[in-house]
C-alpha cells in the first residue's frame, strides 16, 4: 500500500480520539472553555447519557462574530501565542483542539454573543462541516449543543459504557469543577431531572456538602498551609477526613493544581502517608485539596486530556501536602470531642471497653436456615431428627454434608474468638469471619434458586446521596433488586428504601446502602456476576457478628454448627481465615509430653 496524506476530516477524527473519549470528555472541555471565559453560572443538560444530547450554557464573555467560526479550526486558540507562553499557562484550555475535535464527531450548534456586541451568532456544524451561520438575538454568553455524539464513528460509539455509567462520569466531572471553582454556580440536569446544584458562594465547604454529602463533610477537617512551611510558594487548602471515614481505594482523594483536577499517584500517596498509624492497611482517606503555585513551576502540557502534570520540585510539594494533612489529623486527635461521637478515638476501628464486656449480649443467631431467622436458636428440640449432628439446610432441604469434624464450644477470647475442642485438637474461630461465611453461603444458595428473602421496613426510610453515588445507585438498581433491595427514587438524589435482604433486619438500611456504594465505586472487575458477588459479600459483612460482641455458650455452639456444614468453612468470603487449628500433637509438643 502506497503512502498517502490523509484527508482532513480523517485527521480530525483521529485527533478527536485523543481529546473526546466519551460524553464526559465533551462536558469537561466545554466547561473549561466557559470557565476561561469568566462564566459565573454554568448550566449543563444531558440526555441519553450524553450520547443523544449535551447542552452547556454559560454567562461568560462570549465569542465575537468574526471569530466564532475560527474557533472551530484546529489549533486555533486565544490562550497563547508563542512557545514561551507554555511556561506560564494560567488557563484551563490552551491547545485549541477541543472544539474542532468535538465538532468532527457530532452535530454541533453554538449560539454566542460577545459582551461588546448587540447581537449573537448561531453556527451549526455536521461532522465538522459548516451548514449554517446567522446572526441571532441572544444574551451575553455561549450556549453549545452537541447532539448524536460519535454518529460518524460507530467503532467509538460501540465501546461506550452503559448509559448510567456515562451519567455517573458526567456527574463526577461537574462536582470536581464545582469544588475547584466554588465561586461559580453549577447546575446539572440529566434527562430533565436536576441532580446537582452549587450555590456559587465561594466557600469550598458548601460545595463539598453538595458533592460528597453532609455526613461525609461532618467527618472532615480543614487543611491549610502553615506559614512556616518549607515550601512557602506552595499554598494548600482543602479538607480531609477524620480516621473514622475511609474508603477501599484512593479514588476519593481529589487533587487540584491551579484550578485543574489532576491524577498524580505520588501526591495521592503523600495524603495516604499522612495517615500512617491512623488507618488500617488497605484503607484510604477522603480528601479534597487545592494546590496553588506559580504557573512556571508546573507543566500542564504533558497529557492529551491535561489530567497529568509535571512539577519542577515534586519532592517539596509531596512534603508540603504530607505535612499539611498530617498536621490537621494530629491536631484533631488531641481534641476528639470536636468531631462528635462518630470520630470517637483515633484507633482504626472501635473497640468495646472492658466495662461493656461484663454483660452478655443476646445475639440470637439464625437457626433453620443460617442467616434467615435471626431470633431463633440453631438446634430445634422439636426437629424430626434426634441426631444433633444432622443439621437441616432449610425447611424442605436435605441435611448438608459435614465439612468439619464435630466441634464443642469451650469459651470466648477477647470477645472476638471462639475456642472450640475437636477430635484432633484445639480450634480458635474468628466469630466475625465465620459468621460471614455462614451468611454468604446461605445467601448464595437463595440467590441461585432466585429466592431472595426480603424484609420490608416498618416505615419507609429515605436516603439522600451525593450526585455521583446517586448515579451509581441508578446504575446497579437491577442488581440490588435481584438481591432483595427495593429502592425507589424520591426527588433529586433522594431514594426511599422499601425492603432489604432479611439478614440485614437489624441493620440501618441507609448505612448498608452507603457501604455497598463505597464498595461498588472501588469495583474494577467487569461483569454482572462479579458486581452481584461484591454486593452479597458486603451484605454478609454488614450482617455478621462483630468483633467485641460477647456470645453465650449456646450462641457459640450454634455458630460452630452452622460453620461445620459450610462448603468452604476455612475462609470468609474475602479470603481471610475463619479458624486456626492447634493439633493434639502440637499441644503435646508445647507441653513437653511427646514420648512421655
Amino acid at each position: 500500500m502506497s503512502i498517502q496524506v490523509l484527508p482532513e476530516h480523517v485527521v480530525a477524527q483521529i485527533a478527536a480520539g485523543e481529546v473526546v473519549e466519551r460524553p464526559a470528555s465533551v462536558v469537561k472541555e466545554l466547561i473549561e472553555n466557559a470557565l476561561d471565559a469568566g462564566a459565573r453560572t454554568i448550566h449543563v443538560e444531558v440526555s441519553g447519557g450524553g450520547r443523544r444530547r449535551i447542552r452547556i450554557s454559560d454567562d461568560g464573555v462570549g465569542i465575537p462574530p468574526d471569530e466564532i467560526l475560527l474557533a472551530f479550526q484546529r489549533h486555533a486558540t486565544s490562550k497563547l501565542r508563542t512557545t514561551a507562553d507554555l511556561e506560564h499557562i494560567a488557563t484551563l484550555g490552551f491547545r485549541g483542539e477541543a472544539l474542532a475535535s468535538i465538532a468532527s464527531v457530532s452535530q454541533l450548534t453554538m449560539t454566542s454573543r460577545h459582551s461588546d456586541y448587540q447581537a449573537g451568532t448561531l453556527l451549526h456544524l455536521n461532522g465538522g462541516t459548516l451548514e449554517r451561520q446567522q446572526a441571532v438575538g441572544a444574551p451575553v454568553g455561549t450556549v453549545t449543543t452537541v447532539e448524536n455524539l460519535f454518529f460518524n464513528t460507530p467503532a467509538r460509539l460501540k465501546f461506550l459504557k452503559k448509559e448510567n455509567t456515562e451519567k455517573r462520569q458526567i456527574s463526577l466531572i461537574i462536582t470536581r469543577y464545582a469544588m475547584a471553582y466554588p465561586q461559580v454556580r453549577f447546575v446539572l440536569e440529566q434527562d430533565d431531572r436536576e441532580v446537582f446544584r452549587s450555590n456559587g458562594s465561594g466557600q469550598l465547604a458548601d460545595v463539598i456538602v453538595h458533592s460528597l454529602g453532609i455526613e461525609s463533610f461532618r467527618n472532615m477537617v480543614e487543611v491549610e498551609s502553615d506559614e512556616t512551611d518549607r515550601a512557602p510558594w506552595t499554598y494548600i487548602h482543602g479538607y480531609t477526613s477524620v480516621p473514622s471515614l475511609h474508603r477501599a481505594d484512593r479514588h476519593q482523594i481529589t487533587l487540584f493544581v491551579n484550578g485543574r483536577w489532576i491524577q498524580d499517584t505520588r501526591l495521592s500517596y503523600a495524603v495516604t502517608q499522612a495517615y500512617h498509624t491512623f488507618l488500617m492497611n488497605g484503607r484510604y482517606p477522603v480528601a479534597v485539596l487545592m494546590l496553588r503555585l506559580p504557573p512556571q513551576d508546573v507543566d500542564v502540557n504533558v497529557h492529551p486530556t491535561k489530567a497529568e502534570v509535571r512539577f519542577r520540585d515534586t519532592d517539596s510539594i509531596f512534603g508540603a501536602i504530607q505535612r499539611g494533612v498530617r498536621r490537621a489529623v494530629v491536631d484533631l486527635a488531641s481534641t476528639p470531642s470536636m468531631r462528635g461521637a462518630r470520630f470517637g478515638q483515633i484507633l482504626p476501628y472501635p473497640l468495646h471497653s472492658y466495662e461493656t464486656r461484663n454483660t452478655q449480649m443476646d445475639m440470637g443467631l439464625p437457626l433453620e436456615t443460617p442467616g434467615q431467622y435471626r431470633r431463633q436458636s440453631l438446634y430445634d428440640q422439636n426437629a424430626s431428627t434426634n441426631d444433633p449432628t444432622e443439621i437441616p439446610a432449610g425447611p424442605d432441604a436435605p441435611a448438608r454434608p459435614r465439612t468439619l469434624p464435630i466441634l464443642r464450644a469451650v469459651g470466648q477470647v477477647g470477645a472476638m474468638y471462639v475456642v472450640a475442642e475437636g477430635p484432633s485438637g484445639l480450634y480458635l474461630i474468628d466469630q466475625h469471619a465465620a459468621h460471614e461465611r455462614v451468611l454468604f453461603e446461605q445467601f448464595m444458595a437463595n440467590f441461585a434458586r432466585q429466592e431472595p428473602i426480603k424484609q420490608y421496613t416498618l416505615t419507609a426510610q429515605s436516603i439522600h446521596l451525593p450526585p455521583t453515588e446517586a448515579r451509581l445507585l441508578d446504575e446497579y438498581a437491577e442488581s440490588l433488586a435481584r438481591l432483595g433491595f427495593e429502592i425507589e427514587p424520591f426527588g433529586p438524589n433522594t431514594y426511599v428504601i422499601r425492603s432489604v435482604p432479611a439478614v440485614l433486619g437489624d441493620a440501618s438500611p441507609g448505612d448498608v446502602i452507603a457501604d455497598i456504594l463505597a464498595d461498588l465505586s472501588a469495583e474494577r472487575q467487569p461483569g454482572q456476576a462479579a458486581i452481584e458477588h461484591k454486593i452479597i459479600t458486603r451484605v454478609c459483612k454488614g450482617a455478621a457478628i462483630k468483633a467485641g460482641q460477647i456470645l453465650s455458650l449456646n450462641e457459640m455452639q450454634d455458630l460452630i454448627r452452622q460453620l461445620e456444614r459450610c462448603e468452604s468453612p476455612h475462609t470468609c468470603p474475602h479470603g481471610r481465615p475463619t479458624m486456626l487449628h492447634l493439633t493434639n500433637e502440637q499441644l503435646a509438643k508445647e507441653f513437653g509430653r511427646l514420648g512421655a
